[in-house]
């Protein structure tokens, strides 16, 4: 016959009562930390974002500061800014240094899942929500949404 550690067999496991209760206080707990992940995940995308419109707005910094400084050709009527964003991610004629490339590619908006980016012209309005001219100033997300601090993404 084995030897069992249990005395009798009541005295082994858990009851139901004991199971349901530690289910419950589970479940309150879990149901408790997931708005805290809803709007860690949601701060993250913001942050992203905000780093991606950094890392966009210096390479159209540095196209423009490259181009006053007579380094790179630019089109009559750019003002020196880059035509599209694609220009600074294949580079211009760098006199004998060949190519010189302002970003490594183009970020992916995380508020939209695409890499697509609202742009604005010198020739716009700060608040316009289509580029009017044929360079690129400035870019925005193209999401229309809310962000945490309720302002919308757009205007950042």
């Amino acid at each position: 016959m084995p030897v069992s550690n249990c005395k009798r067999a009541k005295q082994c496991g858990f009851t139901l009562l004991e199971l349901i209760i530690a289910s419950s206080v589970l479940l309150i707990l879990s149901s408790a930390a997931l708005p805290a992940l809803k709007y860690t995940i949601i701060r993250s995308k913001e942050y992203e974002l905000r780093r991606d419109l950094r890392e966009l707005r210096d390479g159209i910094d540095r196209f423009k500061d490259a181009a006053d400084l007579n380094q790179i050709r630019v089109e009559a009527g750019s003002e020196g800014y880059p035509h599209d964003l694609e220009t600074l991610v294949k580079g211009v004629d760098y006199g004998p240094a060949g190519k010189k490339r302002f970003l490594r590619r183009i970020p992916v908006d995380p508020m939209t899942g695409r890499a697509e980016w609202g742009m604005r012209s010198v020739q716009d309005d700060s608040d316009a929500t289509s580029q009017g001219g044929n360079n690129v100033f400035d870019v925005f997300s193209k999401s229309n949404a809310t962000a945490l601090d309720g302002t919308k993404y757009s205007d950042w």
